[in-house]
């Protein structure tokens, strides 16, 4: 190597050891950078828990439904300012086209208290005294409505909660659909490689290799169909969450059965003590009593007392040389004598809408306990179908594996086989659809029994 190579290949030495150094020098800041993506990547499966959490931090109807107590606050002290005094101020001014006095209208002061130009500032403080309780029925009214919509805000998270329960127990049980589909796409392949095989030495006839490979397909077929409903049912979670409907999904297995202990009568008794709809009901009711009372008000007198200042001047300032000031109390009482009946008949219809929000009250209690009645029965029947189930796998089971070991020996057909495997997938499948249906039967019943599983 020539002296120059020599120098060349030191250089290049030198360069590489110096880019070394400066990959390694950003290395921590690249670990810094990719930390927050990596650790997303490998995040941990959702649990229940954090999906409803998820869920109700961002749901807009839970949103709306809390800017409502917000408005009802509102309204509430706005009914309290009914109490309060009004002061109220005026300052007019009047040019007349002919000479105007100011003050006493004695001889004396005609000549020098005549004006053109006239300046007048009053004020007026009012408070009521009594208003026939209109006031104070006001004032629980709108009280009212701030229970009514804290009370909704209740039945908002609950609605959201079921929401997030049904399509969290849908997305485990369209996986279990995937897998089971998967399982019998494998055990046809495996079947149709032994049909194959056995048609090979001659053993079978091509139908039994033709059989193979149609239910074969129809299997990756029903693995397809299984697959995109995932998908869908994925994307309806992320949607729940208010997350992007493409971001993959992963959840916690909890898809299992445990024996419920629920009584009828017990759930009933807790929905009809619970359930906030019942309670927005009621509440519902006594908002009409208070406005009975509000129209009944009409019927009594109001008193109030007021207080007026004022000052009448021929200048802008209003300023004492030129001025005439005056100021009163008084106490008012007000009676309507005669209204050709118009209060009587604001009675008379408030009283028909408080019969209407107790007929409402009754009806929605009915269709609780129907509601209740019909969730309960959907836990049992579920239950039962999943005993069944487990049953009917087992049973499923040995006889695909009789069918396999009878058709090596050539007892069993291959129709025999592909029925077997077809069966077992089916039994796997009724099996994850009862253990899905009974959790998210009793999701429902909890739901309609106002339980808040979202503490």
């Amino acid at each position: 190597m020539t002296l120059k190579g020599e120098e060349g290949y030191a250089k290049g030495k030198e360069e590489n050891r110096s880019m070394k150094r400066w990959i390694l020098g950003l290395m921590p800041f690249v670990i810094l950078l990719t930390g927050p993506v990596l650790a997303q990547d490998s995040k941990a499966p959702l649990t229940l828990a954090e999906s409803i959490r998820m869920a109700l931090e961002r749901s807009p109807g839970l949103h709306s439904a809390q800017m409502d107590i917000l408005g009802s606050e509102f309204r509430r002290k706005e009914a309290i300012t009914n109490f309060l005094p009004q002061w109220t101020g005026l300052y007019s001014y009047t040019k007349y086209s002919y000479q105007s006095f100011i003050g006493n209208l004695g001889a004396s002061s005609i000549s020098s208290d005549a004006h053109r130009n006239v300046f007048n500032f009053g004020t007026t403080v009012e408070a009521p005294l009594y208003t026939g309780g209109a006031n104070w029925a006001n004032y629980y009214l709108q009280k009212l409505g701030v229970d009514i919509s804290k009370v909704n805000v209740e039945s908002v998270k609950l609605d959201t909660v079921l929401a997030v329960r049904v399509s969290y127990f849908s997305v485990l049980r369209t996986e279990k659909f995937v897998d089971t589909a998967k399982q019998a796409v494998k055990q046809f392949e495996a079947q149709l490689d032994v049909a194959k095989a056995f048609f090979d030495v001659g053993i079978v006839a091509k139908n039994d290799v033709l059989q193979a490979e149609v239910r074969l397909a129809n299997a990756v077929q029903a693995q397809v169909r299984a697959e995109n409903d995932a998908a869908l049912a994925k994307a309806t979670f992320n949607t729940l969450l208010r997350r992007d409907v493409t971001i993959p999904v992963i959840l916690v297995d909890i898809l299992e059965y445990k024996p419920s202990a629920f009584l009828f009568e017990e759930c009933l008794q807790q929905a009809l003590e619970q359930r906030p709809e019942i309670k927005a009901a009621e509440l519902s009711v006594s908002q009409a009593k208070e406005t009975v009372k509000i129209a009944r008000s009409g019927l009594l007198p109001t008193i109030s007392i007021a207080g007026n200042y004022g000052r009448t001047s021929s200048d802008l300032t209003l300023e004492a040389d030129s001025s005439s000031a005056r100021w009163s109390l008084q106490t008012l009482a007000t009676f309507t004598l005669f209204d050709w009946g118009n209060t009587y008949f604001k009675v008379g219809e408030s009283k028909v809408k408080v019969t209407q929000a107790e007929d409402t009250k009754s009806q929605l209690v009915d269709r609780v306990t129907l509601e209740v009645q019909s969730a309960y029965l959907d836990v049992v029947n579920s239950e039962k179908n999943i005993i069944v189930a487990q049953k009917s796998i087992e049973q499923a089971e040995e006889n695909q594996r009789m069918n396999e070991e009878r058709y090596k020996y050539q007892v069993a057909t291959a129709t025999d086989v592909l029925d077997a495997v077809t069966l077992l997938a089916q039994a796997r499948v009724n099996y994850y659809g009862a253990l899905s249906d009974y959790n998210t039967a009793i999701a429902r019943l909890e739901r309609n029994m106002g339980k808040k599983t979202y503490q």
